[in-house]
Formats: C-alpha cells, structure tokens, sequence
C-alpha cells in the first residue's frame, strides 16, 4: 500500500513539474525572437534612373527588398518574452505621384496567407483572431498627400511620415506612420511599421493560459513598386 502511494505521489509530482517547469524551459532555453519585421535595405542600390512622377504598381521585387507585409506581437511563455513575426508575399496596392507629391497610395495584403514558424499560432490567427473568411484583406490607404520631392536619388535612403486609414478585421482606425524610402534604378522601395492597439480593432489576443500575447504591437510592410 506504501508503495502504491508512493508511486501516485511520483505521478504527480513529474505532471506538475511538467506543467509549470516544462513551459519555462522553453521560454527560457529553448523559445528565440523571431528575426525583425523586413524593412528597406541599401544592398545593392543605385541612383534613381525614372522619373519620380507617375502611377506605381507594387510588384513582388527581390531580396533583400522582397514585397511582404505582416505583423509583429509578443508572446509571454512563463514569463519569457518573445518576439513573433508573421509576414506573407500576397501583397498588392498602387501609389500616384504627381509634382513630387503623394497623392494617393493603397496596400492590400491577403491576411490569410499570413503565416509564422507554427502551423497551430496560424491557424488561431486565421480563424478565432482574424476571422479570415469574412475579413480576407487588410489595407492601408493613404488620406493626406506627402512630400517626396527631397527624397535623395543617389540610392540612399529618406524618411517621410505618413497619415492614411488602416483597416483590419473590417474596422478602420486613423494612423500616421513613418516610412523609409529608398529610390533605386526605376524602383521605389518602401517600408514601415504602424504601432497597433488590437482590441482597437475589435481583435483580442488570444489567452492560452500560460502562453498569453501582447495586446500591441505592429502591423509592417515592405513593398516594392514600379511605374506603369
């Protein structure tokens, strides 16, 4: 009988050192950040050959200034932060400029296509978080014209901010935003990162118990555009 209780005190003690123990090591030893949301990068640049002025098309692009957008969040694990990035390529929009000025801009990224390092996180990101099958995009559009004509053009990069309507799970929300500009060839590259309150989208962050996320974070694009 000694020995039968004993035992059932072993049991118990490995499944609650499994429970509380197992999640912190991971945290702790095992879980890493993901790497940073992608943003403009000089490698490989040159001096702008076209014309600033025109319709532009986002296109795919190509490394390091592939076209993505996506988000970043922190999840706590026992007390561990760390960081998640999701990103996806299904990213299209247009920009209009006309005597050096911005004066219409939109970007439309299919949320589903949205993916991290873990099937599970993408499937409750897609379905209980972002409701992807009645919400499919998230969009950006630009609301106030911006200033372009003192971006350098000897394929170095310039800083604009800009003021548009940001749009997610069906709810828009005033943003301004800063954005790095990179005049390359016939290319413009852009990226940013717009802080984001989820709930102010009616987007809560899931709870699991001992994982739980940050109820902020940022919603981040990269894109790549050419002229028509």
């Amino acid at each position: 009988m000694r020995k039968l209780v004993w035992a059932l005190v072993v049991v118990v003690v490995v499944a609650l050192l499994g429970f509380f123990v197992a999640p912190w090591v991971y945290g702790t030893f095992i879980a890493e950040d993901d790497a940073p949301a992608a943003s403009v990068s000089t490698e490989g640049a040159e001096a702008a050959t076209g014309e600033l002025d025109g319709e532009w098309t986002v296109v795919e692009g190509a490394e390091p200034n592939r076209t993505a957008a996506g988000y970043t969040v922190h999840e706590i694990l026992r007390g561990a932060d760390v960081t998640v990035v999701g990103s996806t390529d299904q990213v299209s929009g247009s920009a209009t400029v006309t005597d050096g000025t911005l004066e219409a801009a939109e970007v439309v990224v299919q949320v589903e296509g949205i993916t991290t390092d873990s099937g599970q996180r993408d499937n409750q990101f897609r379905t209980r978080v972002m409701d992807t099958a009645t919400h499919p995009t998230a969009t950006f559009a630009l609301t106030e014209p911006v200033d372009l004509s003192t971006l350098p053009d000897d394929g170095s990069i310039g800083t604009v901010t800009a003021t548009g309507t940001l749009t997610l799970r069906g709810a828009e929300r005033p943003v301004t935003v800063d954005v790095d500009v990179l005049r390359t060839g016939e290319r413009l590259v852009a990226s940013g990162s717009i802080p984001t309150t989820w709930t102010d989208y009616g987007v809560e962050p899931p709870n699991l118990g001992f994982v739980t996320v940050d109820g902020a974070g940022s919603v981040d694009f990269l894109v790549t555009l050419e002229q028509n």
